[in-house]
């Protein structure tokens, strides 16, 4: 049988042969010339190194966010590198586990997607028990692991990805009959989401729902009705925000922080991340230089980390913290295409899922951060403090880098 032949990293078709069939992404064709080199097989080290340097990047910013807390009598008992010395260990789990993961080949990956699912709203039920769960500032989504308080939500944005892929899969006949295809999958994201409300932790249920959505529409499932479900769960939010008195307040405060009734209330985070990120201006004011970080702006280096960011290291640090995101997200988008133009379906739609994952969220946060969208406690994927979003972070890279491995053996002729 004649081998496919598929786009390598430098956008060039590779295969033995001349009679190589080419490979159409979008509306692109692509014939091939070569033969793939021995140093182009292993994985996409740009986006290693990319996703290292945003790692190295994020544990500096902790330090120098974390170094004054210890002055607040809350963290009294803290030395000035508890933080940052967590978030190194976790780093340090987080890639341990992303070695493993790379490990495992896709096709395990699939299996292990159902009960993957059923583990997180396992633990997403645990967590909201009283004395299982450990709740802070009035919310519980955190169990007590003792070197780190690990969070369910965050296996859960891993979880329902890889249900998702592996749903369309198996829903692939009759993705054109909207209601077979997708009210199974609703079902399911509605229970992980009444899970997570329950907590509460809306955040994480929106990232969630864009993930299974974006996998879904990826998928093939058909457009129109898409974007009708996609009205309503944009009507089935707005009506969350109305019935909460909490998140209401919120978004009065996210449309005027500077009111006299939100400066130290609800919007006291947003405005003191406003003051910080003014304060960088073009070039910013040096690395270790903040003034928002010294009790100003409260735990700078989970949520508000950006803003730290934007004033030490000026407009230039956050364009280019803007830029690296949006390079990875297209780096783990294309690795996607390329599977799926290999006939890996699955393969392709987690690794675009986990696009979707990292460039949402990092949208989000980064909107929050500047002011252009409501309070949210969501991390910035990689670099904010929290060992839960790292060591998931880094194991969805590592899946993605497993995808890119495959999609190489595939080229040269073996087998994934």
């Amino acid at each position: 049988m004649t081998r496919l032949r598929a786009l390598v990293p430098g956008g060039e078709l590779a295969g033995a042969g001349a009679d190589g069939l080419p490979v159409r992404l979008s509306s692109r064709s692509y014939a091939g010339t070569r033969n793939v080199a021995v140093r182009e097989l292993g994985f996409d080290q740009p986006l290693l190194w990319v996703v290292v340097t945003l790692l190295a990047w994020g544990l500096v910013m902790v330090y120098s966010a974390s170094i004054a807390l210890p002055d607040n009598p809350r963290f009294g008992n803290y030395a000035q590198t508890h933080f940052v010395v967590r978030h190194a260990m976790s780093t340090v789990i987080g890639v341990g586990a992303a070695f493993i993961a790379f490990q495992l080949p896709l096709r395990t990956w699939e299996k292990l997607a159902p009960w993957l699912f059923a583990g997180a709203l396992l633990l997403l039920v645990l967590v909201l028990i009283p004395f299982i769960g450990k709740g802070v500032n009035g919310a519980r989504r955190w169990i007590p692991l003792g070197i780190m308080n690990f969070q369910p939500s965050e296996l859960g944005k891993l979880a329902v990805l890889l249900y998702a892929a592996d749903y369309m899969v198996r829903k692939m006949e009759v993705k054109e009959r909207f209601f077979r295809a997708v009210a199974p999958m609703a079902v399911a994201v509605g229970v992980v989401g009444m899970l997570l409300l329950a907590e509460p932790d809306m955040g994480a249920f929106m990232v969630i729902v864009v993930i299974a959505m974006g996998i879904l529409f990826l998928g093939g499932v058909n457009a129109r009705m898409f974007f009708l479900m996609a009205l309503v769960v944009v009507a089935a939010f707005a009506l969350m925000v109305m019935t909460s008195e909490f998140r209401r307040q919120r978004v009065f405060a996210y449309l005027d922080p500077w009111s006299e009734e939100h400066a130290l209330g609800k919007g006291y985070q947003l405005s003191h991340a406003l003051i910080a990120i003014g304060r960088g201006e073009i070039f910013g004011v040096g690395l270790g230089g903040s003034v928002e970080k010294l009790h100003w702006l409260p735990e700078a280096h989970t949520d508000f980390l950006l803003s730290v960011i934007g004033e030490e290291f000026g407009l230039i640090g956050v364009l280019t913290l803007i830029a690296l995101f949006l390079w990875v997200t297209r780096r783990i988008m294309h690795i996607g295409r390329q599977a799926i133009a290999l006939d890996q379906v699955f393969a392709g739609l987690v690794a675009q899922g986990v696009g979707l994952w990292m460039g949402f969220q990092a949208f989000i946060n980064i909107g929050v951060n500047l002011g252009a969208l409501p309070t949210k406690g969501l991390t910035l994927p990689l670099m904010s403090y929290g060992g839960s979003a790292i060591l998931l972070n880094l194991i969805a890279i590592a899946i993605v880098l497993r995808v890119d491995y495959e999609n190489r053996q595939l080229m040269k002729g073996g087998r994934s």
